[in-house]
């Protein structure tokens, strides 16, 4: 006699295990407006590093999209997941509505690492990011840096250096990382923590991996899917569980979404919040 079959689990946890204001975003764009470094003049500088295709410049466009309240394209996006539409060294600036002054924050973009590069490839690749770390990389630089060329900042200024380094992962892809680009990685991780830079992950791509997602981004927090996912990057990367930070980029939406809004601004306010306090330590 057959017993009855079990059903299969449920791919929701009953309450979500982080919390996040889904329904006030004026509320939260205020709070992205309050947060400004104590010198004038100061800027707090943003790092995106992570594999071509990972979802950096779709970020930078999101980012700007929500501070803009339309849609827009900062930055230029490959259609492709092989391929690396940023070719240089970009810092991107966000203006305040139509004024003429600028957000306190700049992001700035750069090459994405290949899974497959060589070896030489991998170890330029670490000296860049370090270099771009301690703000010795000149804007618009195209391939490798020399010490002895024009493209080497030499003094550079503390709005030159970084404050967040955030590592972009794709939440559909990050498992077929071969383990010379996961060494990557953690070799950028370890200049950064012994330059005292905080980090976070930002994971991207998070509704081609859960249906549920997919359908209401406000599933984010309650996906079994996402959850392990999450402890698989924090395992990779050796971030702990809270600075990975999930967000859908916008790519293929004509309209803004309020859910969409909501996790891109949780993530760049968290970002923020990071990169004041490491500014308030380091100048105090």
């Amino acid at each position: 006699m057959g017993g009855r079959s079990s059903a299969p689990p449920a791919p929701l946890l009953g309450k979500p295990w982080r919390e996040i204001n889904w329904n006030d975003k004026p509320r939260t764009l205020h709070l992205v407006k309050a947060i400004r470094p104590q010198t004038d003049g100061q800027v707090i500088r943003i790092l995106l590093h992570g594999l071509v295709g990972a979802g950096k410049s779709s970020f930078i466009n999101s980012v700007e999209s929500v501070l803009q309240g339309r849609m827009c394209s900062l930055a230029l996006v490959a259609n492709s997941s092989s391929d690396c539409f940023t070719k240089k060294y970009i810092t991107h600036k966000f203006r305040k509505g139509n004024q003429d002054t600028f957000y306190p924050f700049v992001i700035n973009d750069n090459m994405g690492l290949r899974n497959n590069c060589s070896r030489s490839n991998r170890n330029n690749h670490v000296r860049d990011i370090e270099q771009a770390l301690q703000g010795q990389v000149s804007e618009g630089i195209h391939g490798r840096i020399s010490m002895d060329g024009p493209s080497f900042n030499r003094n550079p200024s503390a709005n030159d250096k970084v404050q967040v380094l955030i590592f972009v992962i794709d939440a559909n892809k990050f498992s077929q990382m071969n383990e010379k680009a996961v060494e990557t990685l953690q070799d950028i991780r370890d200049e950064a923590s012994r330059l005292d830079i905080p980090q976070v992950a930002l994971l991207t791509k998070i509704d081609e991996v859960c249906p549920e997602i997919q359908q209401d981004v406000k599933n984010v927090y309650k996906s079994k899917i996402l959850k392990e996912k999450m402890k698989e990057v924090s395992a990779l990367v050796g971030l702990p569980e809270n600075c990975i930070l999930p967000v859908k980029n916008y790519s293929e939406e004509l309209d803004l979404n309020s859910d969409t809004d909501a996790l891109i601004l949780s993530a760049l306010t968290h970002i923020l919040q990071l990169g004041n306090d490491h500014l308030d330590q380091h100048h105090a």
